[in-house]
């Protein structure tokens, strides 16, 4: 079906779930790295990069700074 420019659904459920992707996925990343212990400055660096770099960022700390995070006892 060819909408002449409009946007349909197919690009209106694109667009949500994008928005969701670059909204959610920051929002969770920040609130983990806030809730944790970090050895030396990890938890400013890393706060910094999922501020600045807002898809991969958190992309970055779920793969590689969670592994950096202080094992509380």
């Amino acid at each position: 079906m060819i909408y002449l420019g409009f946007i349909g659904p197919f690009q209106i459920l694109i667009g949500l779930f994008a928005l969701a992707i670059f909204t959610i996925l920051p929002i969770i990343a920040l609130i983990d790295i806030l809730r944790n212990e970090f050895t030396g400055s990890n938890k400013l660096i890393w706060v910094l990069v999922t501020i600045f770099l807002p898809f991969l960022g958190p992309l970055l700390y779920f793969s590689i700074g969670r592994n950096q995070k202080i094992r509380q006892v």
